[in-house]
């Protein structure tokens, strides 16, 4: 159902990035999975960097939240071997590299979410933060982490 949801959507989940420091991108722990902080990379370039909203618009950074969002799902089944394993998306944290005064953050992460929910339908609900910070990785627009509950058989 996931990947049937993928596809109807025209993604096709790309091989995941390599983490970019000491740590891994997912970490299990019983029935529920931890995916490290995933910054919008394809084809192993970052694709949206800067801040918001001068040198990145609020569409430009949704854009990157869902980019963001889909190198989640790569390192998911990567790790966990399918995404039909996930049962529910718990909670999503995302930062957005933002000016000084900026406040429109959950504007960004929404298109995460709203990506997470088309995928998951009501599995993909969650508990979720949305914050600015004053620079983040390789100078990217968003980072966005998330956990995810998953069946252990």
């Amino acid at each position: 159902m996931i990947e049937d949801n993928l596809k109807r959507l025209g993604i096709v989940l790309p091989i995941p990035p390599k983490p970019a420091g000491s740590y891994v991108p997912v970490v299990v722990s019983g029935n529920l999975a931890f995916v490290s902080g995933q910054i919008p990379i394809q084809d192993g370039k970052v694709m949206f960097t800067g801040k918001v909203p001068t040198e990145k618009s609020i569409q430009e950074a949704q854009q990157a939240a869902r980019l963001c969002a889909i190198n989640i799902l790569a390192q998911l089944r990567a790790n966990l071997g399918s995404l039909e394993r996930i049962t529910r998306i718990l909670r999503v944290s995302g930062f957005v590299n933002s000016d000084a005064g900026f406040s429109e953050q959950p504007k960004i992460i929404n298109a995460a979410s709203d990506f997470l929910f088309e995928i998951f339908g009501e599995s993909g609900k969650h508990s979720r933060i949305a914050i600015g910070a004053s620079s983040l990785p390789l100078n990217s627009t968003v980072e966005i982490d998330m956990i995810a509950e998953i069946s252990t058989g």
